[in-house]
Formats: structure tokens, C-alpha cells, sequence
């Protein structure tokens, strides 16, 4: 089947400067290839005041009448959201399809999702959005031949009306729940045998997927298209001092991210809530990589995280050289592993903040709390002795808490982690517990 030609309409709004306008037309221009469709003329209107009826103005709509007769397009493209009223007179004008931002990337979204969550989650996303364009739309999802706009629910779905909507609406959400039950359960299970959590974000394409696969060898699908990965990734990670962390991949950010998605996604964003420590991925390569990063920290305070302790991770070095980014965070190549040792010693000590170390004896009978130990813990010293082994560690808070609810374990505070002063014994806990 050929691929959709595509007409993009860029829209500049008055306090918006001409860089943003241009790089937010780029950018649909990489979603449109994304999701399958060729590219065959671009056109951008600075727009003082919304026409309500159209968006843009009669000037703007016969010109792309003419550019669509030109170029045979079926399908134009608008770097914003409209109205199903818009939408809708938008399509008698051109006599073809008509395709919003938010329409585009749920496309996008329906393509990638690969697990029962992920596909649960667009739906619902989809569902939302539809829900008031149902009037006079759904021939639009019955033509011969699909393209962007018409996956996912609209496809199988050609005489739902908006009560069967609204019904499926709430047995997506149900379904959603009980996955959110069960991430509870998981998250419970970690945290009763705590292990610190990790969580990479970042604007879509800056690198996560290829980080991933540099620390932990993942395997994770790496292309160079926005959101070739929605579904979370989680896998162990060990930092220099041998102590485990899990790390997780989340779905990549972009500007004007549909409110629908961050509504449907809730459930992925409460992993990141969960994490101990944020990796914000940047692609320094990219000349607009500032405002990424704004997007970025933006959507963190929509979701209520701007508080996370973060690690700015300027990736793509290898294309800038060593003078990539003046950030404060550290710089590195996922591609080739450059600075990857420096990032993981700094994920080390960022996670090891509020350590103290201890020295400890387990008794022998207690064996399992030294595997334990060194899973969770940074392992400084160990002595072997005929009633049990003394050992030397770096512990969080948590994690202290847990052995001192164990009373033949014998606990002395030594000093905070990463103290450079002289050693203290401090036999303030060294009775037994």
C-alpha cells in the first residue's frame, strides 16, 4: 500500500517566537514520518486571532486547496489541536482528511504499544479524544486503506455510539486499575526487600532506550524515530561498589504532549514517582536541546516530581565533542560508553547521600542477611570469625532500620558514607539489638 502523502500547516502565535515555531514544525514533520507517511509540502501562518470556525483564515484555506491539488495529498496535518467543529469544516473544504497533533501522536501511540497495559492505555487515550468527534466521523474511520488517525479503537469499532464509548471507557479504567493493583503488589514486594529505584526520562529520541541497553544490556529496540518505545523497561543495574539498583525506562516527553496521554499514562508516571533518583536524558547534540529540556522539567511539575533528586545525563557527546552542553550533570556517548563510569559513580553517590556505614556482625545462623547485604548495601570490610562475621558497610537509612529489628545482630555506627575524616568508632548502637 502506498505510504500517505501529507501536508503539514505549521501555526505561529504571537508571543511565540519564530525558532519555536519552526522547530515545532520539524518536529511534526519526524512524527509524520514516524507514523508511516511521506511528507509533500510544508506551509506556516502567524496567527493573531483563532478563526472559530476553521482555526485558520480564508487566505491560509485556498491556499492549501491549491497545494493539495498540486501535490495530491490525502491527508493535512495541523501542529495543533482543533475542535471537532474545526476538524470537521477543515474536511468539506480540503475533501480530505484532516489530522490534529493530538490525533497524529495517538496514532503513534496505537502503532508502538506492545503490552496488554500499553494497548489499555491508548485506548483509553483514544477513547477520550474521540469521544466528542463522533458526530459525523466515523465513515472517516471506515475508508479502505487506514493511515494515520484511523488505528486503534475507530477501526473496529465503526457503530459504537457515545454511550458504548463512555461503557468502554469505564472498562478500560477498571482494567487499568487492577493493573495498578498489581504494580502496587510489585512495588510493596521491593520495597519489603528494598532496592533503590532508578528511572530515566527525558524528551522523546534523546538516547534512553540506548543508555538502557549500554548499562544493562537490555536489548531494548533502538530506532531514530520518535517514540519507537512507549512500553517500560525495568532491569537490575550494578554500580562500581557492587550494590544493585533496578533501572526503568519510561516513555519518552515532547512539547504539547496531549493531556489525554498524561491522563491515560498515570499509571507508567507512577513508577517515576516512585524512584529514588530521576536520570533526565539530553540530547545535547540537538540545537534546540534548551527548550527539550524545558518541556522536560515542565511536564515533571505537571506530574508533581520537580522535587526528585536528578542526574542531567548529556548524552550524544560523541557527534559535539568534549565541550557538549555547560550543564551541571555528567556527559556521555550511550552509543560508544563514553563517561558511562563517571554516570554510574554518580548515581553511586547521589543514592548513597544519606548513608552512614556500620560495622556488623551476623551470626552465622542469621547467613542470609550477607547475601543480603551485599545486594543492598556498599561492602567496605569483612572478617570472618568462629561465631559469625564481622562486616563493614554503607547502608541507607531503610535498610539499618531493617537489621536493627533483628536482635542477635550487632550494630556500631562508624561514620556518614563518604566522610573523609578520621574514623570514629562510636559504640553508640553496639549493644545488641
Amino acid at each position: 500500500m502506498p505510504a500517505e502523502r501529507a501536508i503539514l500547516v505549521g501555526i505561529r502565535h504571537p508571543r511565540e517566537s519564530s525558532l519555536d515555531a519552526r522547530e515545532s514544525l520539524f518536529e511534526l514533520e519526524r512524527l509524520v514520518h514516524t507514523a508511516g507517511a511521506v511528507v509533500v509540502a510544508t506551509t506556516q501562518q502567524e496567527i493573531k486571532k483563532i478563526e472559530p470556525s476553521s482555526y485558520i483564515g480564508k487566505g491560509k484555506l485556498e491556499e492549501i486547496a491549491s497545494l493539495i491539488a498540486q501535490t495530491q495529498a490525502d491527508t493535512v496535518v495541523f501542529d495543533e489541536d482543533l475542535t471537532p467543529g474545526q476538524n470537521r469544516n477543515l474536511e468539506k473544504a480540503f475533501r480530505c482528511k484532516v489530522v490534529d497533533r493530538t490525533g497524529l501522536i495517538l496514532d503513534i501511540f496505537a502503532q508502538h504499544a506492545k503490552s496488554r497495559e500499553g494497548k489499555l492505555q491508548v485506548e483509553l487515550a483514544q477513547c477520550i479524544y474521540f469521544m466528542p468527534r463522533l458526530v459525523g466521523q466515523w465513515e472517516h474511520f471506515g475508508r479502505l486503506g487506514g493511515g494515520i488517525g484511523t488505528r486503534g479503537p475507530g477501526e473496529t469499532q465503526l457503530e459504537v455510539d457515545r454511550r458504548r464509548v463512555r461503557e468502554r471507557i469505564s472498562r478500560i479504567k477498571q482494567q487499568l486499575e487492577k493493573v495498578e493493583t498489581a504494580r502496587h503488589l510489585h512495588r510493596n514486594k521491593r520495597e519489603g526487600v528494598p532496592i533503590p529505584t532508578v528511572a530515566m526520562v527525558g524528551y522523546t529520541n534523546a538516547g534512553k532506550s540506548t543508555l538502557m541497553n549500554q548499562l544493562t544490556r537490555a536489548g531494548v529496540l533502538v530506532e531514530d524515530k520518535l517514540f519507537a518505545t512507549l512500553d517500560p523497561t525495568v532491569r537490575r543495574l550494578k554500580l562500581p561498589a557492587g550494590r544493585q539498583v533496578l533501572l526503568s525506562d519510561t516513555v519518552g516527553f515532547i512539547r504539547k504532549l496531549p493531556h489525554a496521554l498524561v491522563e491515560a499514562f498515570k499509571a507508567t508516571f507512577e513508577e517515576v514517582r516512585a524512584a529514588d533518583l530521576l536520570l533526565h536524558v539530553i540530547d545535547c547534540s540537538y540545537p534546540t536541546w534548551r527548550q527539550q529540556k524545558e518541556v522536560v522539567e515542565s511536564v515533571l511539575r505537571e506530574l508533581g516530581l520537580q522535587g526528585k533528586p536528578v542526574i542531567e545525563v548529556y548524552n550524544k557527546i560523541d557527534l559535539l565533542g568534549a565541550s557538549a552542553a555547560n550543564g551541571h550533570g555528567v556527559r556521555i556517548s550511550a552509543r560508544t560508553g563514553q563517561g558511562i563510569e563517571e554516570l554510574l559513580n554518580q548515581i553511586e553517590g547521589k543514592l548513597h547521600a544519606d548513608f552512614r556505614t556500620f560495622r556488623i556482625k551476623i551470626p552465622y545462623a542469621k547467613g542470609d542477611f550477607l547475601e543480603w547485604l551485599y545486594r543492598v548495601g556498599e561492602v567496605q570490610g569483612r572478617e570472618d570469625e568462629e561465631d559469625g562475621v564481622w562486616m563493614q558497610v554503607a547502608l541507607s537509612p531503610d535498610d539499618a532500620g531493617r537489621l536493627r529489628k533483628e536482635r542477635s545482630i550487632r550494630m556500631q555506627v562508624l561514620r556518614k558514607a563518604g566522610d573523609k575524616s578520621k574514623r570514629r568508632d562510636l559504640a553508640l548502637e553496639s549493644a545488641a539489638l
